[in-house]
């Protein structure tokens, strides 16, 4: 792991590599942790009121100096719009203390400065560090794996990050985007084959097409590579969907990291596939998403996290906007982080018959049971009664055959989870539209909602789709 010759910055990488030690080895008791999350809260609000224009404008007038843990639910929160709107008056620093810049994919909106200085750096990278460790014990004892790393765009924290931690662990990493103009997933497969690379890592719009695209350029996916692991992130993965993956490519999927450009990696998994939060770096609240609620730590609801990590751009109780549950970790792993799963966005949720859903409960119902499956969406309508009805239309690997039965199965789930007429269509190919999830949302790549006007994030994802074939 690399190491600071700044003192200050050495101080930092003591204290905070000493107490995760205690925390991997799971030596902390309740006092340790409100005395680091109490202190390294009252560092950061220092930071932000000293160095941040919005935090001083935001948090005017609040009880920031002396603030404690039971006051924290009183500041106000920071949003994605607040993130837009303020741009580098965000930042608790200037610019020039960052040691990477990134920023948001931009894609439905003003592309959002993400800085990371080299505290966030380390503090992040640990937890995926460990991680990684982990899984790699146990798949591959001593061996050292190759990982190719399919990350979205040049300013985007994924290759950076991935390859520190890959360097980390000492591991070989390609880094080999197959939507570069330069690489093309011709170009991708092959290294993927030359290389022998055991993880692929990518989202899972990007694995879909993957397979699709090796069969289109004539490749067994059981014979012609040597990939033993899927390490999926950047959208939402559900347990259904990991194990289709693992069918398609007789491999073992994880959905490896779950964060942010903004907030930076929140959860890892562990060897049992399971996520836990990066505790030292993060205090957690479950919110209410309709009222804002906080209700505390564990629960289901949307997340909220303050950071604590007093780098260039801390957040203070920042609202993710994503669907999770939080609670006790009872894995058995190497991991000793809460558990967290996440299950959607709060704006992917879907009103079917007046009731409202979560995108995992609709990922659920389709994939469950299916093999040979390479990508689905979901068609809603609704009737002159305002009845609404799905089309789930599928797509399957060319030499796969559709279990039988699972038409039926598929229209009987959607009766009983959500009272909901829906009729399943073979198609010979989805439209492309449904890789664009990571940088889009799930809701616009999986679903067309006929029963209103296309939205901003819709039609985001119908431009990016235009270039999102794997046949050039």
């Amino acid at each position: 792991m690399w190491l600071p010759t700044d003192p200050r910055l050495s101080a930092f990488v003591q204290e905070y590599t000493g107490f995760c030690e205690s925390f991997y080895a799971r030596d902390l008791t309740e006092e340790d942790w409100r005395a680091w999350r109490q202190t390294r809260l009252s560092e950061v609000l220092a930071r932000v009121m000293e160095g941040s224009k919005f935090y001083q404008r935001h948090l005017d007038g609040h009880p920031v100096a002396g603030c404690t843990l039971e006051d924290l639910p009183t500041l106000p929160f920071t949003t994605k719009q607040d993130l837009r709107e303020q741009m580098f008056d965000i930042l608790a620093g200037n610019i020039r203390e960052a040691t990477f810049f990134y920023e948001t994919t931009g894609t439905t909106g003003r592309a959002t400065p993400c800085p990371r200085d080299a505290k966030e750096v380390i503090a992040s990278n640990y937890h995926v560090t460990k991680s990684w460790e982990s899984i790699f014990r146990h798949h591959f004892g001593a061996r050292a794996p190759a990982i190719g790393l399919m990350g979205p765009t040049e300013v985007h924290s994924f290759g950076d990050t991935l390859g520190d931690i890959a360097r980390n662990v000492g591991v070989c990493n390609a880094k080999i985007w197959p939507y570069s103009p330069v690489m093309g997933f011709k170009k991708a497969l092959e290294l993927m084959r030359d290389l022998e690379l055991e993880i692929i890592c990518c989202t899972p719009g990007v694995c879909l097409n993957l397979a699709k695209a090796a069969q289109h350029y004539g490749h067994d996916l059981h014979t012609d590579f040597s990939v033993e692991l899927f390490f999926l992130t950047g959208e939402m993965c559900t347990p259904e969907l990991a194990r289709t993956i693992d069918e398609l490519w007789n491999v073992r999927t994880y959905n490896i990291l779950y964060g942010s450009q903004e907030a930076f990696v929140i959860g890892v998994a562990c060897e049992h596939r399971n996520m836990h939060v990066a505790d030292p770096n993060y205090i957690v609240e479950i919110l209410d998403p309709e009222t804002g609620e906080s209700m505390g730590s564990t629960g289901a609801g949307e997340l909220c996290v303050t950071t604590l990590i007093p780098g260039v751009k801390p957040l203070i109780r920042y609202r993710t906007g994503d669907l999770v549950h939080v609670g006790p970790n009872d894995c058995g792993c190497d991991l000793p982080g809460a558990r967290i799963d996440v299950v959607g966005r709060v704006l992917d949720r879907l009103l079917l018959n007046g009731r409202r859903y979560r995108p995992s409960e609709i990922e659920t119902a389709v994939l469950t049971g299916l093999t040979g499956c390479a990508g689905y969406q979901v068609v809603l309508e609704s009737d002159a009664q305002d009845v609404d009805r799905a089309t789930v239309r599928l797509e399957f690997l060319r030499d796969a055959v559709p279990p039988a039965g699972a038409a039926a199965a598929i229209e009987a789930r959607f009766a009983r989870a959500f009272d909901l007429a829906t009729s399943v269509e073979i198609a010979e190919e989805l439209d492309p539209i449904t890789s664009t999830g990571a940088f889009v949302s799930w809701k616009a790549a999986r679903i067309i909602d006929k029963r209103g006007d296309d939205g901003v994030e819709e039609r985001a994802a119908q431009r990016l789709a235009a270039n999102r074939g794997y046949r050039t």
